[in-house]
């Protein structure tokens, strides 16, 4: 059994006796990728050092996550203090989010270029500083600065988490391991509301800032002591590494042996292990010779399908789970009398929700993928992650169109509570199909692919940017109704890549240079 449905290009043709497999239960599983024998190889450290690093940058992504959505509760108190309207004040929300999704764009070169631990680690002091400078910021100006560099110093901790898990863990080991860092940002996005209506209401909203200001600067020290460089050079296996000797033989003419020469493994040229001092340097090189190419690469993602899909899908439907961020903070409290601690109470149902759907999605996309699989004569596609998207629907659009029907009809708060927990949930289901997929199709690319599909930040500020206004005018039944169109009228995009994702995949394996482009030097 292999760690995915085929080994990689680069195993094919190598006895299997020759590559390494996993231990324990996992014994029968040939690893992919295949480590090399450096003892500072990422793949090669103790798991719970890795579980350790993706915990602390995991929790890092969720006061990430925590940091945009804050001030939702309070925008009606917010707003008077620094005597702006409420429109500006969730255009502040859409300056931050454009600046997220700006970012991404340089974020991901820079850590393909000189490795994650440096632009993870000056990304959380920045961090740290924003929030400082939030919390003492007097005016409007001193204010919106601060969310956009803090809008910058974000970009980090949403798209190289992921590329993280790629760089330690193995293919069987990283579908848990995304989970776990989505739950992480799912929850600091939706748990945020719970924790900063209270303190808005009884401390003041700059002690927002504040307590993001003592996260930040406790997980700088333990990013700086804890988290290593996980970027490694790694040779192509059979070069490096081999669990026997590999016997080389050539005939002369009349048939006989020539030579029996044995090629030694790499076990005479095995570095030591790096010490701990060592593993504390910011800089410990350069990652890739393709320095241009690694920026323009993102780009090219726009031309596979899959991508464009994902990018459709997800930025829809977490643009309008920010969109319940900006509007809740006025629609509560206007329609049900909510004081801000209770709007921010509101966001209880989405933070159980996605808990909920989290545990349920991973476990039910692999059931769902082994059953198509076993139809389909044991042989896997990537496109079996796409029926749980039937959940997503069924989950958005009770969601969606039922939070503009309960709260434009005025039924109890439970309603319009209970629908924006279903909106979450949604995303919960959605990530692991988007992602799921997208790793099948294109895992050498995953990075590329994730910045790609973070530029939906772009949409995200544009429509924050105006919502408020538009749901003064229109209504939420309105709003919302439109919002649930779009949301089905993106998912249905599922069908053509359901039905033509296997031939666009062979298509696009056949362009011999596109594929070399997209490959490191």
């Amino acid at each position: 059994m292999h760690d995915q449905s085929d080994l990689p290009p680069d195993l094919h043709g190598l006895p299997t006796e020759q590559l390494k497999h996993g231990t324990g239960r996992h014994s029968h599983i040939i690893l992919v990728p295949q480590p090399s024998d450096d003892p500072n190889d990422p793949l090669n450290w103790p798991l719970w050092k890795k579980d350790m690093i993706l915990f602390i940058v995991g929790m890092s992504a969720a006061v990430v996550g925590a940091y945009g959505p804050m001030l939702g509760p309070g925008f009606i108190p917010v707003s008077k203090e620094l005597n702006i309207s409420i429109s500006v004040l969730s255009q502040s929300t859409a300056w931050t989010i454009l600046a997220i999704g700006l970012s991404v764009f340089l974020t991901n070169p820079l850590a393909k270029i000189f490795g994650k631990r440096p632009v993870y680690f000056f990304s959380i002091v920045f961090l740290a500083v924003v929030n400082i400078w939030g919390a003492t910021a007097n005016t409007y100006k001193s204010f919106l600065g601060s969310r956009i560099i803090g809008g910058i110093a974000m970009a980090p901790y949403e798209i190289l988490v992921q590329a993280t898990i790629g760089d330690m863990y193995f293919v069987h080991q990283r579908a848990t391991r995304i989970a776990v860092w989505n739950l992480f940002l799912l929850c600091g996005i939706s748990g945020a509301s719970l924790i900063s209506g209270y303190i808005i209401e009884d401390l003041g909203y700059k002690w927002t800032f504040g307590v993001c200001a003592i996260f930040f600067g406790i997980w700088m020290f333990l990013v700086f002591f804890f988290v290593p460089e996980t970027a490694y050079h790694r040779n192509k296996p059979g070069s490096v590494t081999a669990a026997t000797e590999k016997t080389l033989t050539s005939a002369d003419e009349k048939g006989m042996v020539e030579t029996n020469e044995a090629v030694p493994s790499s076990t005479d040229s095995i570095p030591k292990k790096k010490p701990y001092i060592k593993t504390l340097a910011l800089f410990s090189g350069t990652y890739t010779k393709s320095t241009l190419k690694v920026f323009i690469r993102p780009f090219i993602m726009y031309s596979y399908p899959s991508v464009i899909w994902a990018l459709l899908l997800y930025g829809t439907v977490i643009t309008w789970i920010v969109v319940f961020s900006v509007v809740n903070g006025v629609l509560f409290p206007n329609v049900y009398g909510f004081s801000v601690s209770q709007t921010g109470l509101t966001a209880l149902a989405p933070f159980i929700l996605s808990l909920l759907g989290e545990a349920i999605s991973g476990p039910l996309n692999d059931w769902i993928c082994v059953k198509l699989t076993e139809k389909n004569k044991g042989i896997y596609e990537p496109e079996f992650r796409l029926p749980l998207m039937i959940v997503v629907v069924i989950l958005g659009t009770v969601g969606f169109f039922g939070f503009g029907a309960t709260v434009d009809a005025k039924t109890h708060w439970t309603g319009p509570v209970l629908t924006y927990g279903l909106a979450n949930m949604c995303l919960a289901f959605l990530s692991t199909c988007v992602f799921g997929y997208l790793l099948d199709c294109y895992p050498d690319l995953a990075e590329e692919a994730f910045v790609a599909i973070n530029s939906r930040n772009l949409l995200t500020f544009g429509l924050t940017y105006f919502v408020n206004d538009w749901l003064a005018k229109d209504g939420p039944l309105k709003v919302f109704e439109v919002l649930g169109a779009a949301f089905l009228g993106v998912s249905f995009l599922t069908v053509p890549l359901w039905i033509w994702g296997k031939r666009v995949r062979g298509w696009i394996a056949e362009r011999e240079f596109l594929n070399s482009f997209m490959k490191d030097e």
